[in-house]
Order: structure tokens, then C-alpha cells, then sequence
């Protein structure tokens, strides 16, 4: 393979920011990021981050420091809607926790960036803001055993070329459409999210301490979750997802211009007076002040990328949403871009001074990838279809399905989960045959 001196990353994000330290530490390769935003975001509510992604972030030197700002609550409370009951379980089985040390991590996503971004700094990783790719051109596509680069140019006039480009600019990812897979577009998943953070403080004093875990509710609208997302356990991220139809205008952003609109505006009215008065009990208590509680709403229909896509070309590769962007329903979206980087890591370190060409190691990455990510995808689809609407006899249903499954699970000795299946928890990228 052909020494790689230098690699060009588009995208500021997670994926792209983790890719110029995780392969300037480990693979001694010179990094510059592009990004298409002029400041870096401060968009987006909490993420999740589970066990096989925390020791990731834990093997790149972060784990630390994130820790500090997110929150590791993950004991799981269903709260029934109709019936005011509450059945417990830890969203990560004790044996994930012993494979793995490590656990469940919500943190708001600014946090997460401003981790990322101070440990780039320090390294001296250029990062540059306000650039849009115009043009991605290649010395030679079909040869990648020698020494040529590829080269990408911006809407500014300014060019740059390397050795590597890595396409880690989301699910909108300019290099896919313009360079990689044009024909791979987003698809609406048919869930949209209402989403708020909001002060603990909020809520009443004697609700707060219930509120240290990761609180669901099933309606017959859709789902609420209400689970703290920093360390100190002073603000609380408050979801609710729904099946919502697409738009019928002609233009979808248009069409979804007015969706949120009308969200927005009725959040409080729509949950307090539709909602909210099928929910019982106390829990149905704490759900009315966390919307008498908010001040500024956010709301995000869910798309996703079609299984399939084309994932490199030439030297260039697609990493995380900019390749696989799935459904938030698994908790994985930000894990499964870290193991891609750490793989992308591996297969050039042992690629070196061979004779693989760097399309053979896109090809292996890909070989390693695919069914790992196809299986998370599926998952993430399976879980948002718990947010269909449904009628009062459908909602009791799911209620005492997801009870007696807890149940079940608990006399047979077998640990619980709701998000991934406990062997992807443990999934080691690093351990994985390649």
C-alpha cells in the first residue's frame, strides 16, 4: 500500500473530528478538517452513547473528560400510561457492563463537540470552517498502489490535495452525492421527534431523584422519554416521537417548514390537552410539568439512508452517517461512526509497507462493516415502530407485551435490553477477525 501522509476529513462532526485524532495519534498521519457550517454546531438535543462506543472513546484518551459532562444513569423505568404501573430493568445487562467496564452515556451533543474540538485543538489538527466543496477530482481513480492524490476543491478558490479523503459530512454528505453515490438519498423513516432540554429544576423537588434513570412512557400517539443528559444531573432531555406522514407539498422542506411550525407552536396545547390525559398517576404528574417547563422546542422528522449505498470510490471513503445514517432508535449512530474509524485505523496500520492497494482496504472495510451495520439498522427500524399510533387496546398491548417480556427475561436469568442486543454491546472492533 502507498504510504498515506496525509489524509483531507470533510465534516467537523463526531465521525470526522474522532477520525483526525484517532489516525494522527495511531497512524502518524497529517489531518485537515473541513467543514461546511462557518461556527462549529451547536445543533442537536442529547445522544446516547452505549457500552461498545464509550470504550472507544475511552482508547482515543476522551472517556475522562466526557464523563465529567454526560450522564451515566441507565437504570430503564417503563411507565404505564393507562394504568399509572412502573416495571424496571438496567438498559445494559450487568455482563455487557463486566466485558466491557463501561455503561451508558446520555450527553447533549454540544458537550460532546466541545470535547472533540478542544482535543483536536490541542493537537494542532487544522480545522477550517465555511468551506463548500465544489469539485473532487483524482490523479488516477482506477490506480491506488502508487503515490498519487486525490484533490478537492472549494467555493472560496482554495484547493487542497492528499493522499486520503474521508467523507464525514452526514447524512446530506456532499462527497457522497457529489463524488461517491450520487444515487443514494436520504428517505424519510416515517418518525419525527418533538424534543426539548430542560432545567430539573422544573420539576418538583421530591420527582427529581426518580428522574435519575431513563423514564419511557408508551400513548396512543407515540413515545415519551424523559432521561437526564449531564453529568450533574441538572437538565433533563424530554422527547416525544410519532409516526408522522410525509409532508404532501410538493417541496418537502417547504412541507416540513409547516409541520414545524404548527409543532412548535401547539407543543404544549397538543400534549397537555391530547396526550398527556391518557397518563396516569404520578408519572402522568412529572410529563405535565415537564411541558409547563419548556421554553423553546425543537422538532426533527428522522431520515435515514437506504441499506446498499456505495460506500468509497477511488481514495475516497465514506464514514458514519455520510454512509450508513440510520434511525436514533438504537442508540448507535455516534458508536457505529467511532468503530468505523478505529477500523479504517487498523487496516491501514496493517497495511503498511505491503502490497495492498487502498482499495482493497476499502474493500475489507466494507467486507467487516455491511453485516454489522445492516444488523444495527435493522434494530434502530424495529424500535421506532414502537412509536406507531394506536388505540387504547393496542397501547395496553405493547404495555404488557414489553412487561412480560421483562418479566420472563428476569426468572430465566437472562439480562434485559432496549436498545441493542448484548453481543453488540460487547463488539470489539478492535478484537474482530479482519
Amino acid at each position: 500500500m502507498p504510504e498515506i501522509k496525509k489524509a483531507i476529513i470533510i465534516g467537523a462532526g463526531p465521525a470526522g473530528i474522532a477520525a483526525a485524532i484517532r489516525l494522527t495519534k495511531h497512524n502518524n498521519i497529517s489531518c485537515t478538517v473541513y467543514e461546511l457550517r462557518p461556527v462549529p454546531t451547536t445543533l442537536g438535543g442529547a445522544i446516547g452513547i452505549p457500552s461498545n462506543g464509550l470504550r472507544l472513546f475511552d482508547r482515543l484518551g476522551l472517556y475522562n473528560a466526557l464523563s465529567t459532562k454526560g450522564s451515566v444513569a441507565s437504570r430503564f423505568r417503563l411507565h404505564f400510561a393507562q394504568g399509572g404501573g412502573v416495571v424496571e430493568a438496567d438498559v445494559i445487562p450487568e455482563e455487557v457492563r463486566q466485558k466491557t467496564g463501561f455503561s451508558l452515556m446520555r450527553i447533549k451533543r454540544v458537550e460532546l463537540m466541545d470535547v472533540l474540538l478542544h482535543t483536536a485543538s490541542e493537537m494542532n489538527i487544522p480545522i477550517h470552517f465555511g468551506k463548500k466543496i465544489v469539485t473532487i477530482t483524482e490523479d488516477d481513480e482506477e490506480d491506488t498502489k502508487s503515490n498519487s492524490s486525490i484533490t478537492v476543491t472549494f467555493s472560496d478558490g482554495t484547493t487542497d490535495s492528499a493522499d486520503l479523503l474521508l467523507g464525514c459530512d452526514g447524512i446530506h454528505s456532499a462527497v457522497r452525492t457529489q463524488y461517491v453515490d450520487p444515487s443514494c438519498q436520504p428517505e424519510y423513516s416515517g418518525v419525527s421527534g418533538t424534543c426539548v432540554i430542560l432545567p430539573t429544576s422544573a420539576l418538583s423537588a421530591e420527582s427529581h431523584e426518580s428522574l435519575q434513570a431513563i423514564n419511557v412512557s408508551l400513548t396512543t400517539e407515540g413515545a415519551f422519554a424523559l432521561v437526564p443528559c449531564t453529568a450533574a444531573g441538572d437538565e433533563l432531555f424530554f422527547v416525544f416521537s410519532r409516526k408522522v406522514p410525509l409532508p404532501e407539498s410538493g417541496d418537502t422542506r417547504d412541507g416540513w417548514e409547516e409541520h414545524r411550525k404548527k409543532e412548535v407552536e401547539s407543543f404544549k396545547n397538543m400534549l397537555l390537552d391530547g396526550v398527556l390525559k391518557d397518563v396516569h398517576g404520578k408519572w402522568g404528574e412529572v410529563l405535565t410539568q415537564a411541558v409547563n417547563g419548556t421554553s423553546s422546542v425543537s422538532f426533527y422528522p428522522v431520515y435515514r439512508l437506504p441499506l446498499g449505498g456505495r460506500w468509497f470510490r477511488g481514495r475516497c471513503l465514506l464514514m458514519g452517517d455520510a454512509a450508513h445514517a440510520m434511525q436514533p432508535h438504537a442508540g448507535q449512530g455516534v458508536s457505529m461512526a467511532v468503530e468505523d474509524v478505529f477500523l479504517l485505523s487498523r487496516l491501514l496500520k496493517d497495511g503498511e509497507g505491503g502490497d495492498t492497494s487502498l482499495s482493497e482496504v476499502f474493500e475489507k472495510f466494507e467486507r467487516v462493516r455491511r453485516p454489522r451495520i445492516d444488523r444495527i439498522y435493522e434494530t434502530a427500524a424495529r424500535n421506532g415502530e414502537r412509536r406507531k399510533q394506536t388505540g387504547p387496546w393496542g397501547l395496553w398491548a405493547k404495555e404488557w407485551v414489553m412487561w412480560a417480556g421483562i418479566l420472563a427475561s428476569k426468572a430465566i436469568g437472562k439480562q434485559v435490553t432496549f436498545i441493542s442486543n448484548p453481543e453488540d454491546l460487547v463488539y470489539d472492533i478492535d478484537e474482530v477477525e479482519i
